[in-house]
């Protein structure tokens, strides 16, 4: 096993060891029915969360796309050294989302089967500065629009109350998105939780949620 590389808390996407695109792979070695419907959960961390909805819904593809190399690194090795891993419905890529969705997901073989995204608990950016640097910007969000067909969904869930408003606020510019229900919604509709939406949770705290339908 490679030895384990030092992952920084905070990586700024707008850095130029950022700038180039990830080249896609080749599908249809990477997914045993690459045409299955696809989840992309944008900013995966250690993967927790995709390998688990992996293992729970084995007619659906999963790919975590995570800004921190060695995260992805590791969640690859644990993703091949796990029983499941034969099902071969999980792939996690090393990318800047903002400039890599469109060349990862547009050349995809019989057309993109993209049909949910989670976006959970990003870096929040406090700093008025540095919130240029936040993953949700109006270019992600026309990409998603271009790539996901009617009726498919976007999830957005964060424990700062500002950062998802903002995120909200991205979705509520874009006509293709409409929100559904009024107001925060109460629970994930997912099997699986993050790490962060697990802890939050026991603690009592509230978590904002979101869910944008394209139309």
């Amino acid at each position: 096993m490679p030895p384990i590389r030092r992952v920084r808390q905070h990586v700024n996407p707008l850095s130029h060891k950022y700038a180039d695109p990830a080249a896609a792979p080749n599908w249809s070695q990477v997914f045993t029915h690459p045409q299955q419907p696809l989840h992309v959960d944008i900013g995966c961390g250690k993967g927790d969360f995709v390998r688990a909805m992996a293992a729970q819904l084995p007619e659906w593809n999963f790919l975590g796309l995570e800004i921190r190399e060695p995260l992805v690194e590791r969640a690859l090795i644990r993703r091949d050294s796990a029983i499941e891993a034969t099902a071969r419905n999980l792939h996690f890529v090393f990318c800047n989302v903002n400039n890599s969705l469109k060349p990862l997901l547009a050349d995809w073989p019989g057309g993109c089967p993209l049909q949910r995204v989670s976006i959970q608990f990003p870096d929040p950016w406090f700093k008025k500065r540095h919130q240029k640097r936040r993953v949700v910007q109006p270019g992600l969000v026309a990409e998603l629009a271009a790539l996901m067909p009617v009726g498919g969904w976007v999830w957005l869930q964060s424990d700062i109350e500002e950062v998802c408003v903002e995120m909200c606020d991205r979705f509520q510019e874009n006509p293709a998105f409409v929100r559904e229900g009024d107001g925060w919604l109460a629970a994930s509709p997912f099997p699986a939780k993050t790490d962060r939406e697990a802890v939050t949770a026991e603690k009592g705290l509230p978590i904002y949620r979101a869910k944008y339908v394209r139309q």
